[in-house]
Order: C-alpha cells, then sequence, then structure tokens
C-alpha cells in the first residue's frame, strides 16, 4: 500500500508582511513562488508545518 500524501499550493506571498520563522516554513516546504506547489508526506511534523503557514497555502490530501 502507498503512503499518504499531501500536496501544497502556496496561493499568498509569504514574503510581505508575514514573521521570518513563516518564510522559512515556506522554504522548507519547497514553496517560493505563488502557483509553486510540493508533494510531501502525510506525516506529523508536515502537518504542523502546514498548520503554521495555513493562512498562505491550499492543501490537496491525496
Amino acid at each position: 500500500m502507498a503512503d499518504k500524501t499531501v500536496t501544497v499550493r502556496l496561493v499568498r506571498s509569504a514574503v510581505a508582511s508575514v514573521k521570518k520563522d513563516q518564510t522559512l516554513t515556506c522554504r522548507a516546504m519547497g514553496l517560493r513562488k505563488i502557483g509553486d506547489t510540493s508533494v510531501l508526506p502525510d506525516n506529523p511534523s508536515v502537518r504542523g508545518m502546514i498548520f503554521k503557514v495555513k493562512h498562505l497555502v491550499e492543501v490537496e490530501e491525496n
């Protein structure tokens, strides 16, 4: 059985008017520009990163 994944897409800028740690969290998930997507494993650490920047991203569970 394949591992579960989540697709995360950056929909708002992670540069303007957000804290530095939120910008770095987006970078750690592989999101640099608006519209960038990353497919990440669905685990507690990734879920925590998504929660931290939930106002900047859209998430689709695979």
